[in-house]
């Protein structure tokens, strides 16, 4: 048989078996699948390039009309697009605080957030996971402000037996912050976790406080910390913590109680930091490391229609 032939033959059987995608064909699906964005609370940039990039790679396929699912198409082709939307560098901070003590280095990490949020708590469950690996903490209580705050840490300490720093109400932030580092660094201790104070409210004095408490310390790390269930309020504090003081990484509270889960995703597309860890439960331990790739397959069976 010729080639020519063959090429015609296989071209008949391709018009029989196969199905090629169109834009009018997927319409419908788009439009729904940018309605279950929204609704799980993905920032509307990223879901409008996420459509946009899905009916890009969708437009021209050949899809088989028999012998295969085209809604796991359509899945496994939403998986790759949203894992390409964002781009964003994982790191293992736990790794990188080890190697750290390994050459005998304190690690300084500060955590940003608004107040309710579960800063504090999510705080001690870091710090109860740095001593399960053997790796030795202080924190300090750099919120002097809210009501409270001290005796919520303090609490913390004495159930895990680690070291507080603290001062009266009202005493400078930075001075406790740099007290902790001290006290470290003079001790030869791991960590230094440093709890601050989220009055919104305020905005630009806690800015300021928090920028003057990040030049005294120094910290190797920032981590914003941000409520799962605050959906898109939590994408605008995440934008305003990162443009005034920065951070590196960000961890969400009350993850286990979020059945929607978008405020993960619109996070690191609209800072381009990751999350590394989620809040599960109310115990020290249940704070879990994030593997973007497992959230978004369990965010892609959500919304699928």
């Amino acid at each position: 048989m010729s080639k020519r032939l063959g090429n015609i033959l296989r071209s008949a059987v391709e018009r029989i078996t196969y199905k090629i995608v169109h834009e009018e064909n997927i319409a419908d699906l788009l439009d729904e699948l940018r309605l279950r964005f929204v609704e799980c609370d993905i920032a509307y940039d990223l879901a409008d390039k996420v459509i946009f990039e899905l009916e890009d790679a969708l437009k021209g396929q050949k899809i088989r009309r028999f012998g295969s699912n085209f809604e796991m198409f359509v899945a496994e082709t939403l998986k790759s697009v949203l894992l390409k939307s964002i781009s964003v560098e994982q790191f293992d901070i736990v790794e990188k605080i080890i190697e750290r003590s390994r050459a005998r280095n304190t690690t300084t990490i500060m955590f940003v957030g608004i107040n309710g949020s579960g800063k504090t708590t999510t705080i001690a469950k870091f710090a109860y996971l740095l001593k399960d690996k053997k790796l030795t903490t202080v924190l300090a209580c750099s919120d002097t402000f809210r009501a409270g705050a001290i005796e919520q840490l303090e609490k913390h300490a004495e159930n895990l037996k680690i070291k507080m720093i603290k001062r009266p109400y009202g005493s400078d932030p930075a001075s406790v912050a740099y007290d902790a580092v001290n006290h470290a660094t003079s001790h030869g201790l791991d960590v230094v976790l440093i709890d601050t104070a989220g009055r919104m409210q305020t905005k630009k004095n806690l800015m300021d406080e928090l920028s003057k408490i990040k030049r005294v310390a120094q910290p190797q790390f920032t981590i914003f910390v941000g409520d799962a269930l605050a959906g898109n309020d939590a994408l605008d504090q995440a934008s305003i913590f990162n443009s005034s003081v920065g951070f590196d990484a960000a961890i969400l509270a009350k993850f286990d109680a979020d059945a929607k889960g978008g405020a993960a995703l619109s996070i690191m597309y609209e800072t381009k930091k990751p999350v590394i860890y989620v809040g599960t439960g109310q115990k020290y331990d249940d704070l879990k490391p994030f593997f973007i790739t497992d959230y978004i397959a369990s965010l892609v069976s959500y919304v699928s229609p």
